[in-house]
């Protein structure tokens, strides 16, 4: 996978216990942890062919160098989680495009959270943090977690206890943030948490050079795809700019396919109009970051696809008034895959696409 790497949002375990909705056991306990697997350096590429440019850190957290190793060092250990079974990588997983293989994501304790866990992958672009935009940055996102019993469920204090007995970890505090005279705060973690996600993009796909002229970039099928996106598809209305997300909420009925709905952004506000509103997921890397929607309940992007050629679900209540049936032949709805596979940096070479379209 190629990545050019410059910002992000901590959305660690996105796994959230909310009113009416439930977040279960299942056993086995946690998954492995997983290693540290992303490019040794990160944030030192220009950014990515296809991506504006993100915008700036907070004037209290400038990116530096010693704040994002700190970051990602923070990001893989195990120390921050109750019984140091998990990391914040254990549902954001560096093989699986940053974001976890389970349609719900399983950490502490086995434990599977209330909603899929999404690729960190560009949230540098992000107005709102979460599902259901509950918060508004990475800093104040980053402690999250350690209060959610099915996160990391550990107290902050603690586990800046657990790092304050770690001469190394102390001196890299220090590093990190040398104008404070005591270093090693909640504070702090959340911004060497925050400023190493500020470190990663994904662009410069299949996608992004046809658009600027390598038209063999793409297979037959993926133009296509590329087409009915931005025409008849219409789905550019929500995934919008360089990121392919107009981070906003939006009601597809997906909540009302459930037992029992998700209510989504009405948790964050209390407005009943945003009951079941989610926001827009940016579409780079899709086709690693399996399955989809907030539940995950689709597994391929086929699916994803099949779902809003329907219209979405046209009997959940205050469906978004943009989605409308599109009526796609099956040949039509694997351009559309073929398209979305293209938004990978690795992308798939044109035969393969052209193999699988009009799949079942």
């Amino acid at each position: 996978m190629r990545l050019a790497l410059s910002l992000a949002l901590l959305t660690l375990p996105v796994v959230v216990l909310l009113p009416g909705v439930w977040a279960l056991p299942v056993g086995g306990g946690a998954p492995p942890l997983p290693a540290d697997t992303l490019p040794e350096d990160l944030g030192s590429g220009a950014i990515p062919l296809g991506l504006d440019a993100p915008p700036p850190p907070p004037p209290e957290n400038p990116t530096t160098p010693e704040k994002v190793a700190l970051g990602r060092a923070l990001f893989f250990d195990p120390r921050l989680s109750r019984d140091e079974s998990v990391s914040c990588a254990t549902c954001h997983r560096p093989e699986h495009g940053l974001a976890s293989p389970d349609a719900r994501a399983v950490g502490l304790d086995g434990r599977r959270g209330a909603r899929n866990a999404p690729s960190l992958f560009n949230r540098a672009y992000g107005r709102s943090m979460f599902w259901d935009g509950r918060t508004s940055t990475l800093e104040e996102q980053a402690l999250e977690p350690f209060d959610n019993a099915f996160e990391l469920d550990l107290p902050v204090a603690t586990a800046l206890a657990r790092l304050a007995g770690d001469a190394a970890m102390v001196a890299r505090f220090a590093a990190a943030f040398p104008e404070d005279a005591e270093s090693l705060t909640a504070t702090n973690l959340a911004r060497a948490l925050a400023a190493f996600q500020r470190v990663l993009l994904n662009g410069d796909s299949p996608v992004d050079r046809f658009h600027a002229g390598e038209y063999g970039a793409l297979s037959d099928a993926a133009r296509q795809g590329l087409w009915i996106f931005e025409s008849r598809g219409g789905c550019w209305r929500c995934h919008s700019g360089s990121n392919l997300s107009d981070e906003e909420f939006h009601n597809t009925g997906v909540a009302y396919l459930a037992d029992e709905p998700d209510m989504g952004r009405f948790f964050a506000t209390g407005r009943a109009e945003h009951e079941s509103r989610f926001k827009t997921p940016s579409l780079r890397g899709v086709a690693e970051t399996a399955p989809y929607m907030h539940d995950g309940r689709f597994a391929t992007l086929r699916e994803v696809v099949e779902f809003y050629d329907r219209g979405g679900n046209r009997e959940a209540p205050g469906l978004a008034a943009e989605l409308v049936p599109l009526e796609l032949t099956e040949a039509q709805i694997g351009f559309l895959v073929a398209f979305l596979e293209a938004l990978s940096p690795a992308g798939e070479d044109g035969d393969a696409a052209a193999d699988r379209v009009g799949e079942p």
